[in-house]
C-alpha cells in the first residue's frame, strides 16, 4: 500500500496549506471548514478529542533517556539499514529541507538523518532522539498516525492536530520484519510545509521497500552461514532431520519436506513438525538439529475454548499443552472449518473483523501463531498442515 498525497491533484501548494489551517481552526473552534478534512484525518482528530489532547500550541512531550535510546537501537533489526535508507534519501535533490527520522513499534525516535539547520528546527517542536511520537503523546502527525492507522500516512500543514506542527510536512510508512510480518517501526520524511513535493510519498515507500528486501537478505546471509558452519553434524545425522535457526527458519532439510519454517525451538521443549511429528531439538553452536522423538508422524491438536484457550498436541507417546490466545484459537477454528482448501488473507480477515481492511494485522497474527506452531500452520492459502488434526471441545466462546 503506497502513501496518499495530502494535496489534491492540480491543487496549489501554498494555498492548499492556508486552507487546511483554516480548516483545523474552523473545526476545532466548532465551524464549517470550505475544505473538509480527510477520512484519515477525522479519524485521528475525533482520537485527539477524546484522549483531551490540546489542539493549540504543543502538548508536553514524553521521552526516554539517551541510554534507552542506545539500548533500543542495538535490539532493533533496523539498525542494519539505516546507514543504507540515509544514503537513498541523501541522494535526492534538496535534501537540506527534509528531515528522515526512524522510530521503533513504540514510536520511539532512534535515528535521524538531515541537515544542522533543519534539526535545529524539529529540535524546537520535540521531535528529537528519544521522544515519544505516537498520537497519544503529540497528536496527529504521520508516525503516530501510521502506527494508529497501520497504514502509510501523509499530512500536511492543519492537518496535524497540533498548532505548532502546522508549519511541517510528514510522510511516513510502518516497517514491518518481512521473515515474521511484525511491525518493526516507521520511517518518516518531514520538512517544512511548503517545500513538499509530490515524489516525497514515493521516496518513503523506496525506503520501506528497500529496508524490508534488505532484512530479508541478512535473513537469507544468516540461513547460508547456519549451513555452512553446521554441515559437519548434520552430514553425520541419519534419517530424517531438520536444521534451523532460533526463529525457526529451516536452513536445511533431508527426508522431510517441512516449509520454510517450524515453530521456534527451546531447550527440552517438543515440537510438532508435520511430517516429523513430535521432535525434540538439539542445540548446536548456532541454530537448532530437529528430529523424531517418537516414531508416530501424525500430529494430534485438541483446543480448548474458553477465557484462557488451551491447545494439547500429541504425537505417539508425546506431547505438550499450551494456552494460547483467544485470537489465536479463533484463527485455528476457522482453518479448522475451512479444511484443505483454506482461507487467503482477505477471507481471514472477513472471518476476524467482519470486513478485507486488516490484511496487515492478520498477517502479524498468523505469524505470531506460526512462531508458536511452526509449520502446523500452513501459508498461501492459510490453513492446517496436511497430516494435522484438530478437535474442538466448546467451552465459553471466543472471538466476536
Amino acid at each position: 500500500m503506497g502513501v496518499h498525497s495530502s494535496v489534491p491533484p492540480g491543487a496549489d501548494l501554498p494555498m492548499h496549506a492556508r486552507d487546511l489551517i483554516r480548516m483545523h481552526e474552523a473545526v476545532i473552534g466548532g465551524g464549517r471548514p470550505r475544505v473538509r478534512p480527510r477520512p484519515l484525518v477525522s479519524r485521528s482528530w475525533s482520537r485527539m478529542l477524546s484522549l483531551g489532547l490540546a489542539a493549540d500550541g504543543v502538548n508536553a512531550r514524553d521521552s526516554v533517556p539517551l541510554d534507552e535510546v542506545t539500548r533500543r537501537r542495538r535490539a532493533s533489526p533496523l539498525r542494519l539499514v539505516v546507514e543504507d535508507l540515509g544514503q537513498v534519501v541523501g541522494a535526492t535533490a534538496d535534501t537540506a529541507n527534509m528531515l528522515l527520522v526512524v522510530t521503533d513499534a513504540d514510536g520511539i525516535i532512534l535515528w535521524r538523518v538531515g541537515s544542522p539547520a533543519v534539526r535545529r528546527r524539529a529540535d524546537t517542536l520535540g521531535f528529537t532522539e528519544g521522544a515519544v511520537w505516537t498520537e497519544t503523546r503529540v497528536g496527529t502527525n504521520a508516525i503516530g498516525t501510521a502506527l494508529a492507522e497501520a497504514a502509510p500516512v501523509e499530512l500536511l500543514a492543519g492537518e496535524h492536530f497540533e498548532q505548532g506542527q502546522h508549519p511541517w510536512y510528514c510522510t511516513a510508512s510502518p516497517v514491518h520484519d518481512p521473515r515474521t510480518g511484525e511491525l518493526l517501526g516507521v520511517i518518516d520524511v518531514s520538512g517544512p510545509a511548503l517545500t513538499l513535493h509530490p515524489a516525497i510519498g514515493a521516496l518513503v515507500e523506496t525506503g520501506r521497500r528497500l529496508v524490508e528486501s534488505e532484512l530479508w537478505r541478512h535473513h537469507q546471509q544468516g540461513l547460508d552461514r547456519l549451513r555452512r558452519t553446521a554441515e559437519p553434524v548434520v552430514t553425520g545425522v541419519g534419517g530424517p532431520v531438520l536444521l534451523v535457526d532460533d526463529d525457526g527458519w529451516v536452513a536445511h532439510s533431508a527426508g522431510v519436506a517441512s516449509g520454510a519454517r517450524i515453530a521456534a525451538p527451546s531447550e527440552g521443549q517438543i515440537l510438532a513438525v508435520p511430517g516429523l511429528g513430535a521432535c525434540l531439538p538439539e542445540r548446536l553452536a548456532e541454530g537448532w538439529l530437529v528430529r523424531p522423538a517418537d516414531t508416530a508422524r501424525q500430529v494430534r491438536l485438541e483446543l480448548e475454548l474458553g477465557h484462557a484457550p488451551m491447545l494439547r498436541m500429541t504425537s505417539g507417546d508425546v506431547g505438550w499443552v499450551r494456552t494460547v490466545t483467544p485470537r489465536h484459537a479463533e484463527i485455528l477454528v476457522h482453518l479448522d472449518t475451512a479444511g484443505l482448501s483454506g482461507l487467503s488473507a482477505e477471507a481471514l480477515s472477513r472471518a476476524l473483523y467482519g470486513d478485507a481492511e486488516h490484511l496487515v494485522t492478520v498477517r502479524a497474527e498468523v505469524s505470531r501463531l506460526r512462531r508458536l506452531l511452526g509449520a502446523i500452520v500452513d501459508t498461501r492459502p492459510y490453513r492446517l498442515a496436511a497430516g494435522v488434526t484438530l478437535t474442538v471441545h466448546k467451552g465459553l466462546e471466543v472471538g466476536g
